[in-house]
């Protein structure tokens, strides 16, 4: 990437409905070269596009983190398979006192429960799990948790 995709993404970083002739008039640079950078970030995977939901709007949800003791040996097995649980939307492998910490978002405790007793505890290296569920949130990122399925990219301007 450089200098002027990484300009491209950071306007779309704070707008992602922003226009091509929008950006375009702002980099002073033609629309098409807009479009054409676009379309080969996303076609090389370095950008997507998603919908980010408001949690509150979701049911109200709750922000659950999740740490996980796991074997030394099996971390960075251990994460993989935890990002590729649908209801987890954040994974970090970390040092301290949890090996990873997986974050989601959760309008029941059930469907918690269902998660850690079916899905994390029984996978191979996790020695233990500790959940914190969020009560008041100060500061929130949407695209730390959000709610959406695989990303759709937008129309075209």
């Amino acid at each position: 990437m450089d200098d002027l995709d990484q300009r491209i993404v950071a306007k779309l970083a704070l707008d992602a409905r922003v226009s091509n002739r929008q950006i375009a008039a702002d980099l002073q640079v033609a629309e098409g070269t807009i479009r054409s950078r676009i379309k080969r970030l996303q076609a090389e995977g370095l950008i997507q596009f998603s919908v980010v939901t408001d949690y509150r709007l979701a049911g109200s949800p709750n922000l659950v983190m999740i740490g996980i003791q796991a074997e030394p040996s099996r971390v960075s097995a251990l994460a993989k398979e935890l990002a590729e649980l649908p209801e987890i939307n954040c994974v970090v492998v970390l040092l301290g006192r949890y090996s990873v910490l997986a974050m989601g978002l959760f309008v029941s405790i059930e469907q918690l429960n269902e998660l850690i007793n079916e899905k994390i505890r029984v996978l191979d290296g996790v020695r233990g799990v500790e959940t914190s569920i969020s009560v008041e949130n100060f500061k929130y990122n949407f695209g730390v948790a959000r709610i959406t399925s695989k990303a759709e990219a937008p129309e075209e301007d």
